[in-house]
């Protein structure tokens, strides 16, 4: 079982900058206060400007601001994002922007800022999707083996539902067009278009008038939901799900492009059991050239923050033979489709959340634990764009964060710590208010639902566990107490001292193996890619390489374990070093 006791420890590594001349202790800080480690460490020069100011108001409150400051600077830089609705000029320093590096290259300066300025603002090439067909062709990716499946006649029908704020007109205007074209016309009742507040004015009269004349055509197939303020992401698929009237949902961005033959294999799986909720298996639509990328066969996961991610297919299903057959995933990306009272039956999504993110993965979690299943099906591909930046939001980590917590508080039960781990926050006194879950958690009594050590053990074996954890928190110089041990660039993998953030690549647990880590240490994978042990233990962490260059996956002397071979730059190093009682 996973914890965070605060005791002392033995502990048998310790960290070494190379050419060192000064020695000083790191403690872990925030709520992490005990010696955990003999740690000695160089301040590198020249030292790096700080930036991250503290204060006196407790350890907590300190680095919930710092989280808090960083990542508003982090988005700032990525978003590349004007005021919405802002008719300022774009940057022009963003001419080399990720936009124009494959795409472009042909426009003019006028045109180039009017690209530039669409992209800042939607976060994809809005204004090459605007000169692309509405009807435009696009690849068959399904499996070989779904080409000539045949369907029943009696599937249920569906509703499609779209959501969006502040989306291109072009890129909704091509999901609805790419849905009724690619959707056999029998099984599609209505699309139901929900508009999160946009202030874009294109999205009013413009969307409207091509509302109107789809409808002319089917009366009433095209329903419009309009929020009078912005819900988010989470209450916007609810809304859509309310305003539905077929036996069948699907819940989908308004960035998509359908494939061929998507829908029957869907209605059919749903069909045979109304308690499995389906994804479509995801290609990409590429946000600069808007040319489609065939994305490989996967399940659908997520790590400890509970951010998504795409796992490989389960070992029963390559044992199989049939790229075709369904795949059993842990969680949902973000778009599914499922029958719409089972929805209802199983609590809807989660309300309390806020925005964005952990809503899918709370929902996967929760549809196994309380008696369905959830599956991706190869024979149902739909193109997606990733956006380069998302815009609607300047803030996705907090929102992501406190949802995440609320996940864990209901249904992780031992395993809510891995959560608080995962992003650096104390199980006491986390100063993040997550609403009332009083209802949810009356919802899982009321449904019987299983454990959720069940669930990691039938259902997400891949999620590693964390039962021998003692402490947790960033590794922090006291002497320069503005610098923290972090994992370094991710292309290298080297560690660093780095201006103190408390985020992902500064976190590392401390537990009773000798794995010693820099960053990345809730890792959801038995495979431990930031870690370095001795070679005599048997934990899957790497093991250490006597080399004369030493780096993150380097070590000390294979044969004695406690000397140090010369190195010639300043990195850091691991030794055997004693421990502290």
């Amino acid at each position: 079982m996973a914890c965070t006791r605060r005791t002392k420890t033995l502990v048998s590594t310790c960290v070494i900058l190379s050419g060192m001349t000064n020695i000083v202790c790191l403690l872990y800080v925030g709520w992490v206060t005990n010696y955990i480690a003999n740690i000695y460490i160089k301040v590198p020069m020249p030292l790096p400007e700080r930036k991250l100011e503290g204060d006196k108001r407790g350890d907590t409150l300190r680095i919930m601001e710092r989280l808090d400051r960083l990542e508003n600077v982090v988005n700032q830089h990525i978003q590349e994002t004007p005021g919405r609705g802002d008719d300022s000029q774009p940057d022009t320093s963003f001419s080399d922007s990720s936009l124009f590096a494959h795409w472009g290259q042909e426009l003019g300066p006028d045109n180039r800022r009017v690209a530039l300025k669409m992209f800042q603002y939607y976060g994809y090439n809005a204004y090459l999707s605007d000169r692309l067909s509405l009807e435009r062709p696009i690849p068959d990716l399904r499996p070989d083996g779904c080409k000539n499946v045949t369907y029943p006649l009696n599937l249920p029908q569906m509703s499609i539902v779209f959501i969006f704020v502040n989306e291109a007109l072009s890129v909704i205007q091509r999901s609805i067009r790419s849905a009724i074209n690619r959707t056999p016309s029998h099984l599609l009742k209505e699309i139901i278009l929900v508009d999160d507040n946009s202030n874009n004015n294109e999205l009013k009269e413009k969307l409207q008038d091509f509302v109107s004349e789809t409808n002319s055509q089917r009366p009433g197939f095209i329903k419009m939901v309009r929020h009078a303020k912005q819900e988010g992401l989470i209450r916007s698929r609810v809304s859509g799900w309310r305003a539905a009237t077929a036996p069948v949902v699907a819940l989908f961005d308004a960035h998509v492009e359908f494939n061929v033959g998507w829908a029957e294999p869907v209605l059919e799986r749903i069909k045979e059991d109304r308690t499995r909720i389906i994804s479509p298996s995801f290609d990409n639509i590429k946000y600069d050239t808007f040319e489609i990328e065939e994305y490989p066969l996967s399940a659908q996961g997520f790590d400890w923050e509970l951010w998504c991610r795409y796992l490989n297919p389960p070992k029963l299903w390559w044992h199989k033979g049939n790229k075709s057959a369904p795949i059993q995933s842990p969680a949902l990306i973000g778009c599914f489709v499922v029958d719409r009272l089972y929805f209802e039956e199983i609590g809807l999504l989660d309300e309390g959340m806020e925005v964005y993110g952990g809503e899918n993965v709370e929902l996967g979690i929760r549809v196994w634990q309380c008696g369905g299943s959830v599956e991706v099906l190869p024979c149902a591909r739909i193109a997606h764009i990733e956006r380069a930046h998302k815009p609607y939001t300047e803030d996705l980590t907090s929102h992501v964060r406190r949802n995440a917590l609320r996940v864990a508080e209901v249904w992780m039960d031992e395993f809510k710590s891995h959560v608080y781990m995962a992003w650096n926050i104390p199980l006491e006194d986390s100063g993040i208010d997550i609403g009332d879950i009083s209802e949810r958690k009356a919802l899982r009594k009321r449904l019987q639902c299983k454990t959720f050590r069940w669930y990691l053990v039938n259902i997400y074996p891949e999620m590693r566990m964390y039962s021998d954890t003692i402490a947790y928190g960033v590794l922090k110089n006291s002497l320069k107490n503005d610098l923290c041990l972090d994992q370094g660039p991710d292309n290298d993998n080297v560690p660093i001292l780095y201006l103190c953030h408390g985020m992902t690549p500064q976190v590392r647990v401390t537990s009773l193996s000798p794995c010693t880590t820099a960053g990345g240490s809730i890792s959801p994978d038995l495979i431990y890619h930031l870690c370095i042990l001795f070679p005599s233990y048997t934990h899957p962490c790497l093991q250490m390489l006597a080399q004369l260059d030493y780096h993150l996956i380097s070590a000390v002397s294979s044969s004695s374990y406690r000397s140090l071979q010369p190195i010639t730059s300043e990195q850091i190093v691991f030794r055997d070093c004693l421990t502290l009682l």
